[in-house]
């Protein structure tokens, strides 16, 4: 038995499923998790020694590439000082400043620990703003585990308040419709319907979580006119966009003002750091101000913000974005050139530095579309490049990411090995 194997059969002893996110355990592509024993740039090293390059980059924060010594040398300073106070510190106003200079869109922000804290919060912050109890979200965009977001949409495009996880009862998603993403003659239908009761929209503005779909030309624009029109909060979920795919987000990259965004990943520099802020007015409602309530013991901790600190200052150098959006694209284009080539059906996407790989003839804009993908080519694309030393996400509805460590040398590696792959995967015609 393999170490990772061995590995594996211990954790399910002690751990559910023998890990503590559900993706990481290969459920859905099968075959046994690698436990990561170091990182460093573009590679991992599992616990047998085997070196891969990354294209997981722990889900989105590794922007620099692993282990990026100036923010390890961060961390390390900052742990010297105390790893937790439990108190204000002058790093978390410095964090704070730099978040509101870079996203016009926020005037006040607030410091929690991971994304799923800041859109439970921004949701609450939204419904005692407005005093409306209903969201919108959108099958296929994820937003963290909280009990009000974990619905899936029925039969219908206004059905409200199923449950699409065990221990949710149906009355904690009672107020919270689902639509499909993209679609926004739903939208409207929904807001004809119940305005006058929708606190919120949440929404990620390029999806990253049933792979990468992004927003069709005029989706994110109408979401804001609605929003406007009916006094409802928009909120930009982009705790994985965020810093991510430009530096702006993608606000930044359209233009569209939301009035509240969450953020996360990116902004921790891979450690525990998330985010969310908007306009002083809607923020006076957080306590201690307001009487929308949320706390954390470990909100700001020093540690994760200055971690945070030094990314963001790494990746405000000139030319930064265009670099990694050029590298992203180069490994898109590449893999579907080589898939082309190969006669295997197979089309990819690619936004500042993230991507999306689809076994279908061309790239998704919903969730039923990119449902339809071939899952079993993915395995076995997956697995074939996992031997070969390329760890790519293991799901095929989730997006990939490339950091600034991902030079020529590594993504030429990349490709050549899924020349190989998409030969022997090739479907017969």
């Amino acid at each position: 038995m393999s170490q990772n194997a061995e590995l594996f059969e211990r954790a399910c002893r002690s751990i559910p499923g023998g890990v503590n996110s559900p993706v990481r355990a290969f459920r859905s592509v099968g075959g046994t998790p690698r436990f990561i024993k170091r990182a460093l740039g573009p590679h991992i090293w599992d616990a047998e020694g085997k070196q891969y390059i990354d294209y997981i980059g722990s889900w989105g924060p590794a922007i620099l590439g692993h282990a990026h010594p100036e923010v390890v040398r961060a961390v390390q300073e900052a742990a010297t000082g105390g790893l937790s106070f439990g108190a204000p510190t002058e790093a978390e106003i410095e964090l704070a400043e730099l978040l509101i200079q870079r996203l016009p869109s926020m005037e006040q922000v607030r410091l929690v620990s991971s994304g799923t804290e800041a859109t439970m919060t921004a949701i609450r912050l939204a419904r005692g703003a407005t005093g409306r109890n209903k969201i919108i979200k959108f099958e296929g965009c994820y937003h963290g585990h909280s009990d009000s977001l974990l619905v899936k949409a029925g039969s219908g495009l206004l059905t409200l308040g199923n449950p699409s996880s065990a221990g949710v009862p149906p009355e904690f998603v009672s107020h919270t419709i689902t639509l499909d993403y993209n679609n926004l003659p739903a939208v409207q239908t929904a807001f004809a319907e119940h305005g006058a009761d929708i606190a919120c929209i949440i929404v990620e503005p390029v999806a990253g979580n049933m792979n990468l779909i992004k927003p069709a030309a005029g989706f994110l624009q109408g979401l804001r006119d609605l929003c406007t029109q009916h006094g409802s909060v928009l909120i930009f979920d982009e705790v994985m966009t965020g810093f991510r795919v430009g530096p702006q987000g993608v606000q930044g990259l359209t233009g569209i003002k939301p009035d509240l965004t969450t953020l996360a990943k990116v902004i921790g520099g891979g450690m525990p750091v998330g985010a969310f802020g908007g306009s002083a007015e809607l923020m006076r409602h957080i306590a201690p101000l307001g009487g929308v309530y949320q706390a954390g013991t470990l909100s700001g901790n020093p540690v994760a913000v200055a971690a945070g600190l030094a990314t963001l200052r790494l990746i405000a150098q000139p030319g930064f974005y265009e670099d990694l959006s050029a590298r992203t694209q180069r490994l898109a284009q590449g893999l579907a050139e080589r898939a082309r080539a190969a006669g295997v059906p197979f089309s990819a996407d690619a936004i500042g530095g993230m991507f999306g790989l689809y076994f279908m003839p061309s790239v998704p804009a919903t969730f039923a579309e990119v449902s339809t993908a071939d899952t079993q080519a993915f395995k076995r694309f997956f697995h074939a490049m996992l031997d070969r030393g390329v760890h790519f996400a293991p799901s095929a509805f989730e997006a990939g990411f490339v950091s600034a460590a991902h030079d020529d040398a590594v993504l030429q590696t990349t490709l050549d090995h899924a020349e190989a792959v998409f030969k022997a995967i090739k479907q017969p015609a």
